[in-house]
């Protein structure tokens, strides 16, 4: 059977989805707005009917942050903003969001894109294509720390509805940049602004919820992780993706206070304005697990031979353990 025969195929195991995607106020949590098509675009305000707080949408994108978070936050976005444009990140072509992950036409960032582009070929493969099948239908998926959105316009691409969350906002690195796929795909995903510990959307709404190259920015795994597992529909899935996982707490620690070093010798500053939890462990990933009974499904795609041999260079070098990346996989059971 197709792919397009099982999702017309809708004799399955559940109730068919209704169609609507609400978004919540920012404030009390009451529904204010259903990301429907005519709301990917233009600028305006949605009034909560409850509480009265006004929503803003820029240009298609929802800004779901309360007031005192954007502030929270705002120092973190611009030195976010000013290293990743240091890095290269952005174009102002559309033909480099377009083959994102599979090719950086830059050239700027290509090791870092082939992690990316080889972790996507593991999920569609291992887990979105399996999890479709057995819905028999279009996934509901969330993509946290979407960044410039090319996972949602992948997934989007495949005829999955997508929402594409980030705190960055910005045309060049940020949901902005989605405006580049405009030409493939119509309309053009929802994308909302706001923060991995509230997300403006009800319970139990998606099937997939990926975090996407973000969990690390987490300043509390248990909250942040609990958010997510909130938002997945009973049989749906939670994802950890291209998070830095260490063996040792100590090898992450010299990690950070190294790239902290860095940043502050380039940049002016160690880009620590909030207190990213910055990389996973053993010990970090048997919190969770014990905290929400769950079981990790852990899947190690292959990054190449040189990528393997990272760990073997690094102990002949005498230097700390490199980072290994891994894809977690929870399932929501209630």
């Amino acid at each position: 059977m197709s792919t397009e025969q099982i999702y017309a195929t809708h004799e399955a195991q559940e109730t068919v989805l209704p169609t609507a995607l609400p978004l919540l106020c920012w404030q009390c949590g009451a529904p204010i707005a259903s990301l429907e098509a005519e709301t990917r675009t233009g600028t305006g305000t949605r009034k909560c009917p409850v509480c009265a707080a006004e929503t803003e949408f820029r240009d298609g994108i929802w800004c779901a942050l309360a007031p005192q978070r954007s502030d929270r936050f705002r120092k973190f976005i611009r030195e976010y903003e000013f290293i990743r444009a240091a890095e290269g990140r952005g174009s102002g072509q559309s033909e480099y969001y377009l083959n994102l992950p599979d090719k950086d036409i830059s050239g700027r960032n290509n090791d870092q894109w082939k992690i990316r582009a080889r972790t996507f070929a593991t999920l569609i493969q291992r887990i979105l294509t399996p999890l479709a099948h057995l819905h028999a239908r279009p996934l509901r998926v969330l993509d946290l720390g979407a960044g410039n959105s090319w996972m949602s316009y992948r997934l989007a691409l495949r005829g999955h509805l997508t929402v594409a969350v980030d705190l960055l906002t910005n045309d060049s690195d940020g949901l902005g940049a989605a405006i580049h796929y405009s030409s493939a795909i119509k309309p053009l995903f929802p994308r909302v602004q706001a923060e991995l510990d509230h997300l403006p959307f009800p319970s139990s709404l998606f099937d997939l919820v990926i975090f996407n190259a973000s969990f690390h920015y987490s300043e509390n795994y248990e909250r942040t992780f609990g958010e997510a597992v909130r938002c997945t529909r009973p049989g749906g899935k939670v994802v950890i993706a291209d998070t830095p996982w260490y063996a040792k707490e100590e090898s992450g620690k010299q990690m950070v206070k190294e790239k902290q070093k860095h940043f502050t010798a380039t940049y002016g500053f160690p880009s620590d304005s909030i207190s990213s939890l910055e990389y996973l462990t053993p010990e970090r990933l048997k919190s969770l697990q014990d905290a929400f009974c769950l079981d990790w499904t852990i899947i190690k795609p292959f990054y190449g031979i040189h990528w393997a041999l990272r760990p073997l260079r690094a102990r002949l070098q005498g230097k700390r353990t490199p980072s290994q990346f891994r894809i977690y996989v929870a399932g929501v059971t209630a």
